[in-house]
C-alpha cells in the first residue's frame, strides 16, 4: 500500500499552508494499493518529536477502502476522532521550538470500526488490534519561522 501527498515528498518539508502558521489546511493525500479484503480504512497524524510525548494531529476512522485520494482541507469521509487539542479533525504542525517530524499514518483493516466521533488515538489503535492487513508511512518535516 502507498500513502503519497502532492504538498511534500516523504521526509520532506510540509508547507506552511499545512499548519498553525497559514490556513491549517489538511495537505492532499493519494492513496494506492489497497489490499484486497479491505473494508475500511484508518488514519492518523501524529508528533512523535512533542516536548510532552507523542501530539496527535488527526485521526479518522471507517473511510472507505475504495477511496484514492484525500483531498486538501476538506475531512475524509469516515468517523473523526479526537486530537490532542480536543477537537475533530485535522490540526497541522506547530511545533513550539525546532524541526519535529510529522507521521502520516494509514492502515487498510479487515473490519468497520465500533467507534464513536471523537474517540481518541488510543481508541483507534486498541480497535485496530488484529484487523490490519497493510499500513504505509508518510513522514513530513515542519519547523516554525
Amino acid at each position: 500500500m502507498e500513502f503519497r501527498s502532492s504538498a511534500f515528498e516523504d521526509g520532506g518539508k510540509i508547507p506552511a499552508k499545512h499548519s498553525c502558521d497559514e490556513a491549517d489546511a489538511s495537505p492532499p493525500l493519494a492513496i494506492s494499493g489497497v489490499p484486497e479484503g479491505a473494508i475500511s480504512l484508518a488514519l492518523v497524524m501524529d508528533d512523535p518529536d512533542a516536548p510532552g510525548g507523542t501530539w496527535d494531529h488527526w485521526v479518522v476512522c471507517n473511510i472507505a477502502p475504495d477511496t484514492a485520494a484525500i483531498p486538501e482541507n476538506p475531512e475524509p469521509e469516515g468517523v473523526p476522532g479526537k486530537n490532542s487539542w480536543g477537537k475533530l479533525g485535522y490540526g497541522g504542525p506547530c511545533p513550539p521550538s525546532g524541526t519535529h517530524a510529522y507521521r502520516f499514518k494509514l492502515y487498510a483493516l479487515d473490519a468497520e470500526l465500533d467507534l464513536r466521533r471523537g474517540s481518541t488515538k488510543l481508541d483507534l489503535e486498541s480497535a485496530m488490534q488484529g484487523h490490519i492487513l497493510a499500513d504505509a508511512l508518510l513522514v513530513g518535516n515542519y519547523s516554525r519561522r
